[in-house]
């Protein structure tokens, strides 16, 4: 049985690979439909038998599977390998990946049917979904960095796709630069783990905690530093890079340069995602680090409330969309922090559904909308695309934690969690996700109303041709729809607060508010009759109620606020001016630090002492040598004697 598993999970990697370089090599060959049937079948390949190992692992209670697959070096006794870990937390994540990724890959085809890179840009997704793949799966160090990378350069390809525009060349580059400065985190990280714990595997990893967890380190002379700790840090702000988590958060908004197709699947159930899935699968080590919890919880709370703020300036569809993941993966941050990881997978995976079904949906109406984006030459779409505004409709109520909607249950989860916790900074981290709640709310509904609702403000001719989009489009919303509505109810009794992901993630007792909190869950009714009597529930309600009466009522009470607020505006709009901070700081800074040492180092070390000061000491040198050659015998016959002598006298004393 081993050995029949060991094949299910390769042709699991290998198949979006294979669909990956038939399209990208032989695209020219196979034309635009071959394409698109080649990685759409190996992507459903692998869903389907994501979709096997999840009901063998996890409803079965079939034997999780650690082995190493392929020794590609030994250095030193140090073995680098390519190795598979799937276990309960791996099978689900899975599942999540191939299923978005099958819904994205059938949705590009009618969204990218007139594009002239059709065929690599099928490349690339497929691509994109085995990187990520191997990431999850992985079972040791070098193949998560592996996996790392490879989904980080994937995503510089997609979003600079459209490389023709300056915008989004420099939006892939700000991506790659940005995600640079927490990878260097992530390396320093591993390098601790292999520097204490003599291995890369995760077995040998997370059974040497023990001798590991009270030892410390210099890092400035006289300062005792824990090595959990420096290697937990290290460790998340590589998570912080790739889940754009405050500071290093600039980088995903302008991400939207890409097409829909993969703004739905970076944002969604791909590349924002492994920061939280690295973080849950070390919990083994964060455990023994109340210090990096505490940084993760103010960290994720900081996300969570204050790039909510920026969505509710956003006029652009997708940019309020990017906005409300960013947010969103603060959620599932502050659930780390206050070790509440199964809660936090748990909102990733019901995340991955409804806003990869608001990223599909905002594409829809932008292709309606003949590309257009701007949400104020929208409004009245509801007549016109039924399946988009109902789709969008449960996507959005599930952002929100509407009682009986998906993210119901993962958010309130997280809310009374943190609640509960007594980690240094989960007081402010609370008042940031019940704040967030009515932010949420807000901005999401503000983007609902008008886009569906309200005076159709779009010109004549948009008018005159808007309709539903091809069902390729929208039968993948419908089919996202359905777990946005009912994976919350299955799985949060098993999930959240049962042993649904049994040895895969660890949590100290100290630190189990789930465990607290599991004492009085009874099933998923009973947690929708108690969340309608909670503040959460009342602040999105009240979220709601305030952008239907500021945007279909009283527009002119958002343009009010919007000239008495000038400068509050002003920084919403221009993102806290963190974009203009890297500039002046971090790209003029590192600019002019440049410019200083090419003209100190380089003009005046480098070339000016030592290339043309040793071409000017040659010539001088040359210049007195060459007056020895006189062309005469008998000089040279003097000059022969006196060394002689010399060397005589030399030899004599």
């Amino acid at each position: 049985m081993a050995d029949n598993m060991e094949n299910i999970y390769l042709w699991i990697v290998l198949s979006p690979l294979i669909g990956s370089i038939i399209a990208g090599l032989f695209g020219s060959k196979v034309g635009r439909a071959g394409a698109h049937w080649v990685t759409i079948i190996g992507v459903a390949i692998s869903c389907v038998l994501s979709i096997y190992v999840f009901k063998y692992i996890n409803i079965d209670g079939g034997e999780t599977f650690n082995a190493s697959i392929y020794t590609w070096m030994v250095v030193d006794g140090l073995r680098l390998e390519v190795g598979f870990l799937v276990d309960e937390l791996t099978s689900m994540m899975m599942v999540v990946v191939t299923f978005v990724s099958l819904m994205v890959h059938v949705y590009t085809v009618g969204y990218m049917k007139e594009d002239p890179g059709y065929q690599r840009f099928f490349s690339y997704i497929s691509l994109f979904t085995f990187s990520m793949l191997m990431l999850i799966m992985a079972n040791n160090f070098m193949q998560l960095f592996f996996g790392w990378e490879a989904v980080g350069l994937v995503s510089y390809l997609l979003i600079g796709f459209w490389y023709t525009r300056d915008t989004a060349i420099y939006a892939n580059m700000k991506a790659f630069l940005v995600n640079r400065v927490g990878d260097f985190g992530f390396l320093l990280g591993i390098a601790g783990v292999l520097m204490y714990f003599g291995s890369l595997d995760y077995a040998t990893v997370f059974a040497g905690v023990g001798d590991v967890k009270d030892l410390t380190m210099e890092i400035i002379p006289g300062q005792q530093w824990s090595v959990m700790t420096v290697i937990c840090i290290s460790l998340f702000i590589g998570a912080m890079g790739k889940s754009a988590q405050v500071p290093l958060h600039v980088w995903l908004p302008d991400s939207m340069e890409g097409p829909t197709p993969i703004s739905a699947l970076i944002h969604a159930a791909t590349m924002v995602t492994a920061g939280i899935f690295m973080v849950t699968r070390m919990s083994p080590l964060f455990e023994f680090s109340e210090t990096a919890l505490s940084f993760i919880l103010v960290i994720g709370g900081i996300t969570a409330l204050f790039m909510g703020f920026l969505g509710l300036v956003q006029n652009d569809i997708k940019r309020v969309v990017a906005y409300s993941t960013l947010s969103q993966l603060g959620y599932m941050t502050v659930a780390l922090g206050a070790s509440a990881y199964a809660a936090g997978v748990f909102h990733l995976m019901t995340h991955a559904f409804f806003k990869a079904l608001l990223f599909l949906g905002a594409g829809s109406v932008i292709i309606a909308m003949h590309h257009e984006q701007d949400m104020r030459k929208m409004g009245g779409l509801r007549k016109y695309m039924k399946f988009t505004w109902i789709t969008s409709l449960i996507g959005s109520l599930a952002l929100i934690g509407t009682p009986f909607f998906s993210g119901f249950y993962s958010k309130d989860s997280i809310i009374e969690a943190v609640g509960l916790s007594t980690i240094a900074g989960s007081g402010f981290a609370y008042f940031a996700v019940l704040a967030g709640v009515f932010i949420t709310a807000l901005y999401s509904f503000r983007m609902y109303f008008l886009v569906f609702h309200g005076e159709e403000r779009m010109d004549e001719h948009t008018r005159e041709h808007l309709h539903e989009t091809d069902k390729v489009v929208w039968v993948p919303l419908v089919l996202l729809a359905i777990p946005s509505v009912i994976i919350g109810a299955i799985f949060v009794g098993d999930m959240a607060f049962g042993d649904f992901f049994g040895e895969a993630i660890f949590v100290l007792p100290e630190h189990d508010v789930l465990g607290a909190l599991s004492k009085d869950f009874h099933d998923w009714f009973g947690m929708v009759l108690h969340g309608v009597t909670t503040l959460p529930f009342w602040l999105a309600f009240s979220g709601v109620a305030t952008a239907w009466f500021l945007y279909m009522k009283r527009p002119d009470i958002p343009e009010w606020f919007e000239q008495k607020l000038s400068f509050v505006h002003k920084v919403l709009v221009n993102k806290y001016f963190a974009d203009k901070f890297n500039e002046i700081v971090f790209a003029r800074g590192s600019l002019s630090i440049g410019k200083f040492l090419w003209r100190f180092g380089d003009e005046k070390i480098i070339d000016g002492l030592i290339v043309n000061g040793s071409a000017r000491t040659v010539g001088y040198m040359s210049s007195v040598i060459r007056h020895v050659q006189t062309g005469y015998l008998y000089h040279y016959a003097f000059a022969m004697i006196i060394g002689l002598v010399v060397l005589i006298g030399l030899f004599v004393l």
